[in-house]
């Protein structure tokens, strides 16, 4: 199945303005390279919509657009404890019915869920509402530190700004690493985050100079991934103990540093992948693997093909430029 082209928003009265804005930074004008995603932002007739924040959105598409659409997303809105009219559930069990990807940003997850979409699923929401879809929904269950969940074609995604991990994990699924790198550098995003939504409710922000010193030592780790790096090396750049470092990455990323390590080294070689002729051999050593047998290991086991089968897949699946602009990807063996 192709990557989407068309992205279709279901924006109920009293949407969050913050998550129509989300949405339409990462597909109404995605950076050269990627496809013009044929964007719509549709309600439950065109017209003036109210907004969470008392601002009228006025949309001139209404649930039809969603009929069509590669890519249906239920945006959060106030009045999520009450269902949404029973001609939106419809568009959303037809959308998904016909093959389109169904999607959810924050407690946008309870219009799918009152489709019975999430029946049976994982799905994730804000984590301060998420025992409430697990009350409302007794079917789905509810994975309140997740950031995003996932389920082929159904996926939902956590609160506020994790819309964004939502949006850069569809775009790194479809179209692959370096796609979803050019979109969060252009937002001046991380392209992914590790951990999930409990580490952003005790420690959002670095609260001394400890944070500030593994925020640099993560920094410094991103540019030395054919290094070793051992564990007790990244402490030691940090001042800091073993122990003092290890329980300080868990609060500040929700993972252990082998798994962040490992995630960075196979997000890199994803990339290279994608944008480079390289054999994977030199890969390998570019990203900290003795060998490309290593690498491959690691590749099946987390992402479920060989390195050279994800190379042909975005080969395959490569968006062409607008005229006079380069690819984002290069040709590939």
């Amino acid at each position: 199945m192709p990557p989407f082209l068309s992205v279709a928003v279901y924006a109920p009265p009293r949407v969050g303005m913050l998550a129509v804005g989300l949405v339409s930074e990462v597909f109404a004008a995605p950076p050269a390279g990627l496809p013009r995603f044929d964007f719509a932002v549709c309600s439950d007739r065109p017209g003036q919509v109210p907004t969470d924040l008392g601002v009228p959105l006025t949309v001139t598409h209404g649930l039809d657009r969603l009929a069509s659409a590669d890519l249906v997303l239920a945006l959060p809105w106030a009045d999520f404890r009450t269902p949404p009219p029973p001609p939106v559930l419809d568009a959303l069990r037809a959308a998904h019915a016909r093959g389109a990807l169904v999607g959810s940003h924050c407690v946008g997850a309870f219009a799918l869920a009152a489709a019975g979409l999430l029946d049976g699923l994982r799905a994730t929401t804000h984590w301060r509402f998420a025992d409430l879809l697990a009350r409302q929904h007794p079917a789905v269950t509810v994975e309140p530190d997740a950031l995003y969940v996932d389920e082929g074609r159904i996926l939902t995604g956590a609160g506020a700004a994790a819309g964004f991990d939502l949006c850069l994990h569809l775009l790194r699924r479809e179209y692959g690493a370096a796609a979803a790198n050019a979109v969060a550098r252009d937002l001046v995003l991380p392209p992914h985050r590790d951990g999930g939504q409990a580490q952003f409710v005790t420690a959002p922000v670095p609260e001394d100079c400890e944070d500030e010193r593994l925020a640099g030592v993560l920094a410094w780790a991103r540019e030395h991934l054919h290094e070793p790096l051992p564990v007790a090396e990244l402490a030691r750049r940090a001042l800091m103990s073993h122990r003092s470092f290890a329980r300080r990455f868990a609060a500040a990323t929700g993972t252990t540093p082998h798994a962040w390590v490992l995630g960075q080294r196979l997000g890199r070689a994803e990339e290279l992948l994608e944008t480079t002729d390289l054999p994977v051999e030199e890969i390998a050593r570019l990203v900290g693997y003795g060998s490309a047998a290593v690498l491959r290991e690691q590749f099946v086991r987390r992402r479920g093909v060989p390195p050279r089968t994800y190379r042909r897949t975005f080969t395959r699946a490569a968006p062409t430029a607008p005229q006079g602009e380069p690819p984002l990807t290069t040709s590939r063996p």
